[in-house]
């Protein structure tokens, strides 16, 4: 029996099928990783042994024991293994913790860039092994990615506010956005005036031309107008060009989401999952790729079909420079692997997709469209006033147009006139008009700009757009991109601090290492060394050298402090910036960031514990809502202070709507369970940052199917009897 091991099932019985009308006599079975099996533990930098050179420790991914185990078994029985993972680097990462998470020796490893029968025939007869360079080369990605984030994360932590967070990638590109919102900030708007007229030509058709210059000045569009009115215009020449209107070339990872997102209003990751479905079902050719190539049987394919649907004159065979440097040729453009097919999927998101890619990949290997461009212009006797213009244009053959008719546009036929025709006038006038800054970023806009900087690969564009979106430091606004506040607080810190690792160039260089690594011209340990022991340097001094963020500048005069009048102070919660009394906390005046007040009146309870007879105030906090025990104790000098008790409302809780009952149960952690038999030392319910868990001694334990508030000692004695998992650490291979 051979098994062949994919990373995910939907493929997996598609590809069981082929391989079997391949090899009749073939014993194949199919089966799927899900995805990644192992990675490095989140938040733990120890995971990564530096001075041993950069070894990381991998663990199983949670959830993902059972599916080990069962390739385990399967793999043991069977005669051959071969890894069929996604043709990538991070498949071929996959490919390698598979391998070593099941102790394989030498398994095959195929590639295809389709899911076809003749892709999967062409891997089978050529199968390899793993590529070292090509699995370190997401190796150090991961673990530098891990590293850098790690420490600035952990110094945004000390320095702005708990929990933030900062990339390698996800900084430079919070950062364009951020100079792009100061550019807005900083715009100061001009009006100027759009002047333009309404005439008939000599046969009497209707042309309207507008005035070449826009004026700043009121008087100048005044003296423009007048002048109009009074000597009428002249066509002063009329001019037309033919021109040439050249194919796309078939998409990329990149231009496939900028254009799904500007056609079909897709966010990246989006558009990458439902590309993902229509490859697993084997329509479309793999979806991660920066190269622009067509491969030979494919194109020949596409100028057959052209032929025959549109005519001979439509074919050309075209090629196309792809313009990354570290682009792969050996892979093709995204595709249809079947040409014939002009819709395929099972949604309707999944077919706008497929018929995207379909009209992309056929129009590209067709005739230029070709378009007459018609310029009138027309001009007073007043050689002081600006000329009219009117621009028009109707395509002569529609060329590619015809398979992607989308990209036309509109035809703008003007009337036909002749030099020296008088254009009567039926109406002039001027419409006031303001400049506008520049527009933020949509997600299409800002992958575009990422790739021109060079920060990125094809394979991260949509985890950034995620990232920057689940961190909280940018909002959607429509398709724009806007950052939060809390994302401006992290992105100005940054660029004070460390402008060269956020900088373009610095980052774009990076990414070209990390490639060489892959291409076997960069050697690990040294390319992570010279990176990572001047960035910690960096870290260090910087730690010693910023402060704390806790002011963010001061607050308009026009707000004072609603409780004592003094000037108030820009500050950062959880929620955005609010204004604080500049006396804080002496004074706890606030107003929202637009000025309104927020009540200072002293909190009311909601009750009294049913133990203690003490006050429950529902509070909102830093982190969220909370429940308190007792008054909040007023701070005296040389008196230390007792905080009481205290206790987070769980987020799908309505605070509104908290019973005192509730409340108590709340802030009856941590709770005492009892005392161990064997040791006689206490074990503890309680929650902390990753979840609800019990501890005695030193042995923590999570709790994931039993409830913190009512658990009992012989419940929590039977945890603690069973087996501890092991962390799956694995050496690295030499």
């Amino acid at each position: 029996m051979k098994l062949v091991i994919v990373e995910s099932p939907a493929k997996a019985k598609t590809i069981e099928k082929y391989l079997r009308d391949i090899d009749k006599d073939g014993d194949f079975l199919v089966r799927a990783s899900v995805g990644h099996v192992r990675d490095l533990p989140k938040s733990n930098k120890k995971a990564i042994d530096i001075p041993a050179g950069f070894v990381p420790h991998y663990e199983v991914v949670p959830g993902k024991q059972d599916i080990i185990h069962e390739l385990k078994r399967l793999a043991k029985k069977a005669d051959e293994v071969i890894l069929a993972t996604d043709p990538d680097r991070e498949g071929e990462a996959i490919a390698w913790h598979i391998k070593e998470e099941l102790g394989l020796k030498k398994p095959e490893r195929i590639v295809f860039h389709e899911i076809t029968k003749d892709a999967i025939a062409e891997a089978m007869a050529h199968p390899r092994a793993i590529d070292e360079n090509l699995r370190l080369a997401q190796e150090a990605r991961r673990v530098l990615d891990r590293l850098v984030g790690y420490d600035l994360s952990g110094l945004i932590w000390k320095k702005v506010r708990y929990g933030l967070s900062a990339g390698r990638v996800q900084s430079p590109a919070l950062r364009i956005i951020m100079e792009r919102e100061r550019e807005i900030r900083a715009f100061v708007p001009e009006t100027y005036y759009t002047i333009t007229a309404v005439t008939h030509t000599p046969k009497n058709e209707s042309l309207t031309v507008t005035c070449s210059e826009e004026p700043r000045d009121k008087k100048i569009a005044d003296h423009i107008l007048e002048s109009v009115k009074k000597d009428g215009l002249t066509v002063a020449g009329v001019t037309e060009t033919e021109a040439k209107r050249s194919a796309r070339a078939p998409f990329t990872t990149s231009t496939l989401q900028q254009t799904a997102s500007s056609r079909l209003g897709l966010s990246p990751s989006n558009t990458m999952r439902i590309a993902q479905k229509l490859y697993e079902a084997g329509h479309i050719t793999y979806m991660r790729t920066d190269s622009t190539n067509i491969g030979k049987p494919a194109q020949a394919a596409i100028l057959a079909m052209v032929e025959k649907e549109y005519g001979k004159q439509y074919a050309a065979a075209n090629t196309y420079t792809t313009k990354s440097k570290n682009a792969q040729e050996a892979h093709e453009a995204v595709r249809p692997t079947n040409v014939a097919k002009m819709s395929a999927g099972t949604t309707p998101e999944q077919k706008k997709l497929y018929e995207l890619i379909w009209a992309r990949a056929i129009s590209s290997q067709m005739a230029d469209a070709k378009v007459l461009r018609t310029k009138i212009e027309a001009e007073t006797k007043d050689k002081t006033v600006p000329s009219f213009s009117a621009n028009g244009s109707r395509v002569l053959f529609d060329g590619w147009l015809k398979a992607d008719p989308d990209a036309r546009g509109e035809d703008v036929e003007l009337p036909k006139v002749e030099k020296g025709d008088v254009l009567k006038i039926v109406e002039v006038s001027a419409e006031e008009k303001q400049t506008t800054p520049p527009p933020r970023y949509t997600e299409a806009g800002l992958i575009k700009e990422l790739e021109k900087r060079g920060i990125g690969r094809p394979s991260t564009y949509a985890s950034i757009m995620r990232t920057l979106d689940a961190r909280g430091y940018v909002v959607k606004e429509g398709r724009s991109l806007k950052p939060t506040d809390t994302g401006d607080v992290v992105s100005s810190f940054l660029e004070e601090y460390f402008p060269t690792y956020i900088g373009d160039t610095f980052t774009a260089e990076m990414e070209d290492e990390l490639d060489d690594i892959a291409n076997g011209k960069r050697e690990y340990v040294k390319t992570l060394s010279d990176f990572y022991t001047p960035f910690l340097k960096e870290v260090k001094a910087k730690d010693k050298e910023a402060g704390k963020i806790t002011d963010l500048g001061p607050a308009p005069a026009e707000f004072p402090c609603p409780i004592c009048g003094s000037s108030m102070v820009f500050k950062l919660s959880k929620q955005g910036k609010f204004m604080s009394c500049s006396r804080f906390p002496d004074c706890i005046g606030a107003r929202t960031e637009t000025g309104e007040i927020i009540s200072n009146e002293p909190a009311k309870p909601i009750g009294s514990h049913p133990d203690s007879g003490l006050p429950i105030y529902v509070l909102n906090g830093r982190f969220g809502p909370y429940v308190q025990l007792g008054d909040t104790p007023e701070k005296k000098k040389g008196v230390k202070l007792v905080k009481p008790r205290r206790a987070s409302i769980p987020k799908e809780k309505d605070p509104a709507s908290l019973t005192v009952e509730e409340a108590a149960t709340y802030l009856s952690l941590p709770r005492v369970l009892g005392n161990h038999p064997d040791t006689n030392e206490p074990i503890t319910a309680s929650i902390g940052r990753f979840g609800p868990f019990i501890v005695h001694q030193k042995d923590f334990r999570s709790l994931k199917n039993d409830d913190v508030y009512s658990i009992e000692l012989p419940r929590a004695l039977e945890i603690f009897k069973e087996e501890k998992k092991k962390r799956g650490f694995a050496k690295k291979a030499k």
